[in-house]
């Protein structure tokens, strides 16, 4: 008898529940997952959150965007409202290519799509580290969506949606002027575009783009830092050995799951001419379409490849997803109007494999990790109780809410998170990212320094002696994670600066 899994039956009747449930389950297990088991946010996650804490147009690491939704939703649920976010955006981008694939490949193959998105390690390994990078997702998405609605089925009001689309993306991410020339490149050579540029939509559109961008545009203008040199900073770095050829094996490596999934599929080299299997079929694709898919898939990360190559920049896994967003309707489409699924057991099992096993093996690294190998993993650095400390000592000192925190960045990003008053960051290795603080005004309004202090030392890093001369550092303090293992108690120097009036005070 031959077996049909759930899922190829739920393809075939509920495609749109297929959909969902693995959105939501995917989102589901990584908002629980750091929630239960971390203790300290992850990433550059407390860093972009000392920096939307200013609320600033922009920062040493680009556009606001990203940096002001982080500060609302942490402000709203603490580091829960911070995944829920993520999670959010992981979602909202999966709808918008699944929209995109109901328009050119029909509802079931899709679906198809955006179950082989699970096999991407960019959409999965990374999603709860919320930064730039995840929000562009949707918008990025919903851009290529919001332009086949206005070019591929010529609905001219989509114009408008992709205006806000690409404003909003290139407030989120430098990145998102690449999406903004492949559309310029694909519209000079897709016939059907022309017709559209012969409406008022599109040039309206233009200006409403330069609308939202313009405020951006100006902070970088009053911070004395053109567009060109903001680029080189985020985007652009300093050159680093064969960057090209590390980018590409990292493209490569994030579609392994999806190679897995399409080889089981595919029942390749064992597939017989009598086997059955499950068919899922479509009307035929058009050629616009099919154009429209594979550019976008691969232009992006060609694009990137070029940039990597020129000026030497490697992306984090987290941040090369807006690159890889089409590979999954890419390969549905190249795979035809009918689609066979052999050793559909085997593929349901590798696919809710790639779903599931990221979440859980990060869960059980944080709590068996520590008992084999002595590996300090920042997410279980104990941020609520460093914070509270630091705030409480202050506050018991001087009588004041603790107003900023400043010395190694990481720490003091996470005492600034842990702390209730949420201090001020101030960057001490380069004052500069920090504008909205200076040493003076620490010296002033006072507040604490912290720095790792590993071994028997207490003495902080030369860095911290040259802005505050005379400081006095403190016994330095230990903090237990919540799984120690095997693992030394995280020690930390501090030392605290009282403010001018009350040392003036205490002088009299």
């Amino acid at each position: 008898m031959h077996y049909v899994s759930l899922i190829v039956e739920f393809l075939r009747g509920r495609p749109s529940a297929v959909f969902w449930a693995a959105a939501l389950t995917q989102a589901t297990l990584w908002v629980l997952v750091p929630s239960l088991f971390y203790s300290a946010p992850p990433g550059d996650v407390p860093m972009l959150l000392a920096i939307g804490h200013e609320f600033r147009l922009g920062s040493y690491l680009g556009p606001p965007l990203a940096f002001w939704f982080g500060e609302v939703a942490f402000r709203m649920a603490g580091a829960f409202g911070v995944y829920v976010l993520a999670q959010a955006c992981m979602v909202a981008a999966y709808r918008a290519v699944f929209e995109l694939g109901r328009l050119i490949v029909g509802t079931r193959h899709a679906v198809l799509a955006v179950l082989l998105m699970a096999g991407i390690a960019a959409f999965s390994a990374p999603s709860a580290d919320f930064g730039p990078a995840v929000l562009a997702l949707p918008l990025w998405a919903l851009a290529l969506l919001h332009y086949w609605r206005a070019v591929g089925e010529r609905e001219l009001g989509y114009w408008f949606l992709l205006a806000v689309d690409l404003g909003l993306l290139l407030l989120t991410s430098y990145a998102g002027l690449i999406l903004l020339a492949l559309l310029i490149v694909f519209s000079i050579f897709a016939r059907r575009a022309h017709s559209s540029f012969a409406h008022p939509e599109p040039w309206i559109a233009i200006l409403l783009l330069l609308f939202i961008v313009f405020p951006h545009i100006v902070w970088l203008e009053q911070s004395g830092k053109p567009l060109l040199d903001s680029l080189r900073e985020n985007i652009l770095p300093a050159p680093s050995a064969r960057p090209a050829l590390q980018l590409l094996a990292l493209i490569v490596a994030v579609h392994l799951g999806l190679l897995l999934l399409v080889w089981s599929a595919s029942g390749f080299p064992r597939r017989r001419r009598k086997e059955r299997a499950p068919e899922i079929d479509r009307t035929p694709t058009q050629p616009l379409a099919r154009a429209f898919v594979y550019f976008f898939a691969l232009a992006p990360a060609l694009v990137a490849l070029a940039v990597a190559g020129a000026y030497g920049r490697v992306e984090p896994l987290a941040r090369i997803g807006p690159l890889v967003l089409l590979s999954g309707l890419a390969v549905i489409v190249l795979a035809g109007d009918r689609v066979l699924l052999y050793r559909e057991r085997v593929v349901s099992f590798a696919w809710l494999g790639l779903l599931i096993a990221p979440p859980l093996l990060t869960a059980l690294a944080i709590t068996v990790l520590p008992w084999v190998f002595p590996t300090d993993l920042r997410v279980a650095q104990p941020a609520k109780a460093m914070g509270r400390f630091f705030a409480e000592n202050y506050q018991r000192r001087t009588g004041q809410p603790l107003p900023y925190v400043a010395g190694d960045n990481r720490t003091a990003a996470l005492v600034a998170l842990g702390s209730p008053s949420r201090p001020r960051v101030f960057f001490t290795d380069a004052p500069e990212r920090s504008p909205w603080a200076t040493p003076a005004d620490i010296r002033e309004q006072g507040g604490v320094l912290v720095w790792p202090a590993p071994g028997n030392t207490a003495m902080p890093p030369q860095e911290i002696k040259a802005d505050f001369p005379g400081l006095v550092p403190e016994v330095p303090r230990a903090f237990p994670r919540a799984v120690e293992g095997f693992l030394p108690l995280i020690r930390m120097g501090w030392a605290v600066i009282r403010p001018q009036s009350a040392q003036n005070a205490a002088s009299r």
